[in-house]
């Protein structure tokens, strides 16, 4: 509240709220941009900015100990939260408005001990990996640490933790769930079913495979990974082709899959 107090834009003639809602997060805001370049830089830099909107209300509130006087207050809240294992606290810059949303309560209790408790896992690092389990989307840049690390998985903007990660965070059913099967496994499935029941339509492969499909995907993103599974099996592999029409196709198998019933 004494940060919101110090570092309002008081020309936009907007208010300071604060919102406390039943699920146990609460949130701050105050009108104006985010001065310095993002909460990241704050807390890699650990330093106090070059300067205030408001710097005499701003030095005030130092010297009666109100704010901050060396710039880590974000670092040292982030902080608080890792060793207490709540998620860590949520900011949004834009609209001309800083909005921080904190959780005072662990979620999951297990899985955020381990997480917090991982060797040689940096602070900057958790704060990426909870960026990840939130969806949030990473930076080219976030993305290569964590990958150089094997912290992380997956095609952007489908990250998902690694199985490092799951394994020391109990969470390996999720990570199996988010990462899927190899594209072999789900042509497998295609091929077994077309094999089995003489046929197959777009939506029969559709609801075969949907459930297994990585759970980071939406629905327009599984949608498009069946069409190139099936475009994959019938074009670049030569083993089912279409007795149908384009717009209502009955994948069969081809001659070549016949002749070669182990080709896959």
């Amino acid at each position: 509240m004494n940060n919101c107090i110090a570092h309002q834009d008081y020309t936009l003639n907007g208010k300071i709220s604060v919102v406390e809602r039943e699920d146990g997060i609460l949130t701050f805001s105050n009108s104006g941009t985010f001065i310095p370049e993002s909460v990241e830089h704050v807390i890699n830099a650990d330093a106090p900015e070059s300067r205030y909107r408001n710097p005499f209300l701003a030095n005030a509130m130092v010297n009666l100990n109100l704010i901050d006087t060396i710039g880590s207050g974000i670092k040292r809240m982030f902080n608080i939260q890792r060793k207490k294992y709540f998620p860590l606290p949520d900011y949004d810059v834009s609209n001309k408005k800083v909005q921080v949303s904190i959780i005072g309560k662990v979620l999951d209790v297990n899985s955020a001990k381990k997480l917090a408790q991982l060797p040689s896992l940096t602070l900057q690092e958790i704060i990426l990996l909870d960026k990840v389990s939130k969806a949030r989307k990473l930076t080219n840049e976030e993305a290569k640490t964590l990958k150089q690390k094997f912290l992380i998985e997956g095609r952007k903007p489908n990250y998902h933790i690694s199985s490092i990660v799951a394994i020391n965070t109990d969470e390996k059913e999720q990570y199996i769930k988010n990462r899927g099967f190899k594209d072999d496994h789900y042509k497998k499935m295609i091929l077994d079913y077309i094999n089995k029941y003489g046929s197959a339509t777009k939506e029969n492969i559709y609801q075969l495979i949907l459930d297994i499909l990585p759970a980071v995907l939406d629905e327009k993103q599984k949608s498009n990974k069946v069409r190139n599974l099936v475009y994959a099996l019938s074009k670049k592999d030569k083993l089912i082709e279409n007795q149908g029409t384009g717009r209502y196709p009955k994948w069969v198998l081809s001659l070549s899959k016949l002749d070669k019933p182990d080709k896959l």
